[in-house]
């Protein structure tokens, strides 16, 4: 069956879908994301919506308490753990005599019409456990721009399939929105111990079970980069974290890309070391031509983009690096982690 066969009426009127946004400071933005999931009440009668707060000190649960008084089925409750994971948890222990389809949507994200029935239907006529989706990242300042642009080329993200990917298919991981809840719950959910890379965790243990992960790359999301630097840093840095922490525990899950990060760091550090104590300039060919590779691609796409923004795309990518592989060896220096080993798991 085609994944974009529409589901019956009975089929769409009978799943029962819990969508859970977890959320810390988000303001800005939660009115629109629950108006706009809120208007798929409409053709999925069954649907809930679940705002779990990690202890915003804004306006974000007096707002979303408001949009539950305009839609009944908006339920705001506490996530003491803080943590996505451990409210993406919650709200799956909560509710799993209640719903089938557990949706994870993020506060900071734009969501496309229909996007919980599409992936529902995806679901469906896929037999798959999860779905995953595409980001395309929209920039709206410079600085955001050039990390958009940057973000969907190799030298920004290595190919990742979930980064502006445009072929549908299984995949081993990708960017989450909607799970059976069965399988979820059976494959014990998010380790909250994980601040980031819980996703791509569950992955490989679902990966591991015979579980099945699609990528419908005809549902796309928007998302926002950092607009700063030292944001931008910081994200990469927890990312790079919480990838160390994954490859420990699943040493097959580690991909060349993300070999090449680390290895490209080691070799640019001792290259300036040998550059600097032997006083060789053959030791910089690899940092040069490095640099060389970021400034052409910050050519090319101010070009592309017919922006001068595109000409903090080598930056930006640099940051981006740097940043990861830092994470990454600070994560293995200081936070100790076992393999993980295939056994029967429950929530």
């Amino acid at each position: 069956m085609n994944h974009h066969t529409p589901l019956s009426e009975t089929v769409r009127q009978n799943s029962k879908i819990i969508v859970v946004i977890p959320t810390l400071n988000e303001e800005r933005t939660i009115v629109a994301v629950i108006a706009s999931l809120a208007r798929e009440k409409a053709r999925l009668t069954n649907l809930q919506i679940v705002v779990a707060d990690g202890g915003s000190a804004d306006r974000t649960v007096t707002l979303a308490k408001e949009q539950g008084e305009i839609f009944p089925f908006v339920n705001v409750i506490n996530n003491p753990k803080r943590l996505q994971s451990a409210a993406v948890n919650l709200v799956a222990r909560q509710w799993r005599n209640q719903a089938d389809v557990l949706v994870r949507c993020d506060a900071h994200a734009h969501y496309p019409e229909r996007f919980v029935e599409q992936l529902l239907t995806t679901l469906i006529n896929t037999g798959a456990d999860s779905v995953v989706v595409p980001m395309d990242s929209i920039g709206r300042d410079c600085l955001e721009k050039a990390v958009a642009w940057v973000s969907d080329t190799p030298l920004g993200s290595g190919g990742s399939a979930h980064r502006g990917g445009k072929r549908s298919g299984l995949v081993d991981h990708g960017h989450h929105a909607a799970f059976r809840l069965s399988s979820f719950l059976d494959n014990g959910g998010y380790d909250e111990t994980f601040s980031h890379n819980e996703d791509a965790e569950f992955d490989c243990r679902l990966n591991a079970r015979g579980g099945k992960v699609f990528l419908d790359a005809n549902i796309r999301l928007e998302y926002h980069p950092r607009s700063t630097f030292r944001s931008l840093a910081r994200q990469y840095f927890s990312y790079g974290k919480g990838r160390s922490r994954t490859v420990r525990r699943h040493p097959h899950a580690m991909r060349l890309r993300q070999i090449v990060v680390p290895a490209h760091f080691v070799l640019t550090i001792v290259s300036l070391l040998v550059a600097l104590i032997a006083g060789s300039w053959l030791a910089l060919a690899w940092p040069l031509l490095y640099l060389a590779a970021l400034m052409a691609m910050s050519l090319l796409l101010a070009f592309k983009h017919k922006s001068v923004c595109g000409l903090l795309a080598g930056s930006a990518a640099a940051c981006m690096h740097f940043s990861w592989a830092s994470g990454f060896f600070w994560g293995f220096i200081n936070i100790r982690e076992q393999r993980w080993l295939p056994m029967k798991t429950a929530a």
